[in-house]
């Protein structure tokens, strides 16, 4: 009868642990929750790039953090002050001169912000459009990628903001840029008729680093960058 029991008990929490992976499992396959508001703090590793790095309307970095490699976008080749991390820059410089050498000039609308900083965006957005709009278009303070220092939003260069126009995909800079940016390790964030998994409506001018070979497998699959950040941070 011992025997007996310590078999069944050993069964069933082997049940329970076959259950448990399965539900895990579940989970990863459906990919990222809906998009709810929240401020979880997202996972940064030791040593992390910012690639891996999932941000958005659930998780969010904390009011002081801040990279400690960033540089200014002139290490890039641009003529600006604004700052990047360094990580990106040979990537950065390498799409900049790869647009130039075909004829395409773009330069920097935005790159890294503060919690600060962005706090003061969101609140300009909200003002001009009204809080729910701004929720949809506009990152609260500590959900922007553009505090990772691994984000940039791109214009034409002597051209309007991207915002302003229809869709700046149709110009020149942004159309090659969807064709190109992926072989220089960047993607676009929120793509188009993705809303519901990206949390953020289209912006075909937001574009963050994640490296070549991620921004390739995104490429491939189709998948947005929220889903395969979720994935990679919920295995």
């Amino acid at each position: 009868m011992p025997f007996r029991l310590r078999t069944l008990s050993t069964i069933a929490w082997r049940r329970v642990a076959a259950c448990a992976l399965a539900a895990a499992v579940a989970t990863t396959l459906a990919g990222p929750p809906a998009c709810s508001r929240a401020d979880e703090p997202a996972l940064i590793r030791p040593q992390d790039d910012g690639r891996w790095t999932l941000l958005d309307t659930h998780f969010a970095l904390a009011e002081e953090w801040a990279p400690r490699d960033l540089t200014s976008l002139r290490r890039a080749g641009f003529d600006d002050d604004r700052l990047v991390r360094a990580v990106v820059v040979p990537d950065l410089r390498a799409l900049r001169e790869a647009a130039e050498a075909a004829g395409i000039r773009f330069e920097i609308q935005s790159a890294y912000r503060s919690f600060a900083y962005q706090a003061a965006t969101f609140a300009s957005w909200a003002e001009r459009d009204g809080y729910q709009a701004a929720l949809a278009s506009s990152a609260r303070a500590g959900h922007s990628e553009h505090q990772l220092g691994t984000v940039l939003d791109l214009r034409s260069r002597g051209g309007p903001a991207p915002w302003d126009l229809a869709d700046w995909a149709i110009t020149a800079e942004g159309a090659w840029l969807r064709q190109n940016a992926w072989r220089f390790g960047f993607v676009m964030s929120y793509p188009p008729g993705a809303k519901e998994r990206s949390c953020y409506i289209y912006e075909p001018w937001h574009w963050r680093w994640v490296g070549r070979e991620l921004a390739a497998e995104l490429r491939d699959t189709g998948r947005t960058l929220r889903e395969r950040l979720w994935e990679e941070n919920h295995e």
